[in-house]
C-alpha cells in the first residue's frame, strides 16, 4: 500500500496529490490518502466516481482520517 501524507493540506490539494500519484501505481494496488481536511471525505469518493477508480473506504490512522483508493484502470 502506498501512503500519501496530505495532512494539513486543504482542498483540492489531497485530490491533486492522488491524481498525480495514481498513474504510477499498478492496477489493483491501493493508495491511502491521509487527509484531515473535512472536504476530503466528500472530494476523494467523488473524484473516484468521476475517474472510474474504486473508493475502498475511510479509516483512521494514528488519529487522522485516511481514505483508501484502489486503482481500477
Amino acid at each position: 500500500m502506498i501512503v500519501l501524507d496530505c495532512l494539513g493540506q486543504r482542498c483540492p490539494l489531497p485530490v491533486i496529490a492522488l491524481a498525480r500519484r495514481l498513474p504510477e501505481v499498478e492496477v489493483g494496488e491501493v493508495v491511502r490518502v491521509l487527509a484531515d481536511d473535512p472536504a476530503a471525505a466528500n472530494d476523494i469518493p467523488a473524484w473516484c466516481r468521476m475517474r472510474g477508480q474504486e473508493y475502498v473506504g475511510a479509516t483512521t490512522v494514528d488519529g487522522s482520517p485516511a481514505f483508501d483508493v484502489r486503482r481500477a484502470r
